[in-house]
Parts: structure tokens; C-alpha cells; sequence
């Protein structure tokens, strides 16, 4: 019976409130790197608000990520593995999920870049101390206004990842708020990095509301 409470609890816990998520590529280096386990909080968006800054979990429903072919037969072990993540006492697999920064949020114009480099939000440069200092971000031009309902994201590793601005040909590159699973809050694991994950809304204070028409 404890067992079975423990089970029901994680599972309710893991579909209501919050989810673990195994992060699979270097995209989002150094803010999360390969093999970390993330603690996901579920109530973001919805009830609670997003804001400009939060690292974002989101489903894929408009294949951003590569075909991958069905791999070895895993046995009981991954029939095991799979059941664990289902009722949420293992983390998931990042199969059909992204995890990208949200930069603009719906009604805000996001450009790159300015003359050093940086990009704007709502005419705003962006000082982005998230992102990864090893190797300064390509140029990649762009100049976009948020529709209702959607997102801006992108990387803090902008040099490997595949994000708004590599999708502007399908829906223009932005995400649907529908299709966030929730805003990752906390590094779980290896013990050495564990802690919360910063939206650093320092970078964004300076942002202004975006225009609405007249």
C-alpha cells in the first residue's frame, strides 16, 4: 500500500505540478549541459504567467527536431525505465520536448542585431550574460513581431542551436504558448550543479511593453 501511495502520488504530482526532463545537447550550455536532470514546474504558463527570460520545456508539434530510426530493443529494462518516467519517479527523456530561452514574449519585436552585435527586444539591447562565453554567437539577421499566442526562443548556446531563428520557414519560427509543458526551475542533478535555473530578469528590465497599434 505504500508503494502503491508512493506511486499515485508521483504520478499525480509529476501531471499536475512539476516534471523531470533529461537534457539530451549542448543548446542551452552552459546554463544546462548534456546529462543534467531538470525539475520542470507545470504551472507555468498557466496559472502563472510567462516571463521574458524563462528556460522553457515545449512539445514538439512542429518538427523541429531530426527523424531519429527506432533504436535496439531494450529489453524488460527499458520497458522498466519507461514505466518509471511515465509515473514520474525517473526523469523523461527529452524525445518530443525542446528546452529554449524565451526572448519574446507575444506583441514584442525581437531583432539581431545591433552594431555589437546584441539583440533588441521593443527597441532594447540585451546584455545577455546567460549566454555561453567560449564562443561568441554567430550573426544571424532577423527582425520579427510575436503574434498572439506564440513565442520568440532561442538558445544560449546560439551556435548550436536549432531554434526560432532556423525555423522562420514553418509558422515563422515561433512556438505556441499551448505547446509549453512549463518553465524549468531547478538542476536536480549531477549533485554539483544542482540549484535553481536563473531567468536573469535583470537582462530584460530595461524592455519596454510593445506597441500596440493605433
Amino acid at each position: 500500500m505504500v508503494v502503491l501511495a508512493a506511486v499515485v502520488l508521483s504520478f499525480l504530482i509529476k501531471t499536475f505540478f512539476f516534471r523531470a526532463f533529461f537534457i539530451p545537447s549542448l543548446s542551452m550550455a552552459d546554463t544546462l549541459k548534456v546529462d543534467d536532470r531538470i525539475i520542470v514546474n507545470l504551472l507555468i504558463p498557466e496559472p502563472f504567467g510567462l516571463a521574458r527570460g524563462d528556460v522553457i520545456v515545449f512539445r514538439d508539434t512542429k518538427n523541429w527536431l531530426p527523424e531519429t530510426s527506432p533504436g535496439p530493443d531494450r529489453g524488460l529494462g527499458g520497458v522498466v525505465e519507461d514505466t518509471l518516467g511515465f509515473v514520474g519517479l525517473l526523469p523523461e527523456k527529452s524525445g518530443n520536448y525542446l528546452v529554449k530561452r524565451a526572448i519574446g514574449l507575444p506583441g514584442d519585436r525581437v531583432t539581431c542585431c545591433t552594431a555589437a552585435g546584441q539583440i533588441t527586444v521593443n527597441g532594447e539591447a540585451l546584455n545577455e550574460t546567460y549566454l555561453n562565453a567560449a564562443e561568441p554567437a554567430w550573426v544571424q539577421p532577423f527582425d520579427v513581431v510575436v503574434p498572439p499566442g506564440k513565442l520568440w526562443v532561442m538558445g544560449d548556446n546560439r551556435n548550436y542551436s536549432a531554434d526560432s531563428r532556423a525555423h522562420r520557414g514553418a509558422d515563422g519560427g515561433f512556438v505556441n504558448l499551448s505547446d509549453v509543458e512549463g518553465k524549468a526551475s531547478v538542476i536536480a542533478w549531477p549533485p554539483n550543479r544542482t540549484g535553481p535555473v536563473d531567468n536573469y530578469p535583470g537582462v530584460f528590465t530595461g524592455v519596454p511593453a510593445p506597441r500596440t497599434a493605433d
